[in-house]
């Protein structure tokens, strides 16, 4: 029997157990409610870990991590470390994280050898959860891939919906730039990881690096409404967030050559335009008759 733990069933690991759910004979997930899910076997965590759970992480053969960090760290690891390192499972750990690690680069390209240079609170929180489940995995001998995410769309999350329902938004600002990443390719990756016991890091982004406003009006394009008019960043930051602030604050093109090798080939939705295009030909934004 092979177990997977995921630890955090959210959207990107939902995806991935729908696409690549078979490769298990047992899927384990939690979530704060403990809501059935039709393909895992899933446990109620909040801040202490069940016994069950405990037993889970003894034994899971893959775990795959996607719950943010707080300011304590990372949720799992103080309830469920010592069972993750001290069981029987050897297989590879799988942590999602974020670019945000990196900072501002300037608008520079960056790889996977970029200094963790992010100076926010929650990106300094992620290059914490990163040490830690790498520490995890070099004391108990299992793989660790560090998967650090761009912008995530996919099915329910994606422009298409925005432009559809009036809530997309234009913010222009010369010469800023934002990675993205489709949410299958996501899975992929994941899937890959695993597989291959990889373990390091790996940014997992699309191949052009695209201004706040392109994807906007390409959805816009593709469902023949008009694009939302474009706002200059200078005017919009008045009305933002401080976490919407934070994530304007960092401009940095991100590559993606040790994806594209771990993948043995190019992403299922190399930009946003092909990501989007596969959207609308599937009904996103696109009003039932």
């Amino acid at each position: 029997m092979t177990t997977l733990l995921c630890l955090g069933l959210g959207y990107c690991a939902q995806r991935f157990v729908a696409r690549h759910g078979d490769t298990f004979s047992r899927i384990v997930g939690t979530s704060r409610s403990g809501t059935p899910h039709p393909r895992v076997e899933m446990m109620r965590f909040t801040v202490d870990a069940s016994d069950d759970l405990i037993a889970a992480a003894r034994t899971a053969d893959v775990i795959l991590a996607s719950a943010a960090p707080g300011e304590a760290g990372d949720p799992f690891l103080g309830p469920l470390g010592a069972a993750i390192g001290g069981g029987s499972g050897k297989g590879p750990l799988v942590y999602l994280s974020t670019i945000g690690v990196y900072g501002d680069s300037g608008g520079s390209w960056i790889d996977e050898t970029a200094p963790l240079a992010s100076t926010a609170p929650r990106g300094r929180q992620r290059i914490a959860a990163e040490q830690a489940w790498q520490a995890l995995g070099d004391a108990s001998g299992r793989p660790v891939a560090v998967l650090r995410l761009g912008g995530i769309y996919g099915p329910g999350r994606n422009v298409l919906v925005d432009v559809a329902d009036g809530s997309a938004r234009c913010v222009e600002r010369a010469g800023q730039v934002f990675n993205r990443i489709h949410v299958d390719d996501i899975a992929d990756a994941i899937h890959a990881a695993g597989a291959a016991g990889f373990d390091g890091a790996v940014n997992l982004v699309d191949d052009e690096p695209s201004p706040s406003c392109a994807p906007v009006r390409f959805a816009a394009g593709l469902l023949g409404r008009p694009a939302p008019e474009a706002v200059p960043f200078a005017e919009a930051a008045t009305r933002m967030s401080a976490m919407a602030l934070s994530f304007w604050a960092d401009n940095r093109r991100v590559r993606n050559d040790r994806l594209h090798a771990l993948l043995g080939g190019p992403l299922r939705h190399p930009t946003y335009r092909e990501g989007l295009a596969a959207l609308f030909a599937a009904g996103e934004g696109v009003p039932a008759h």
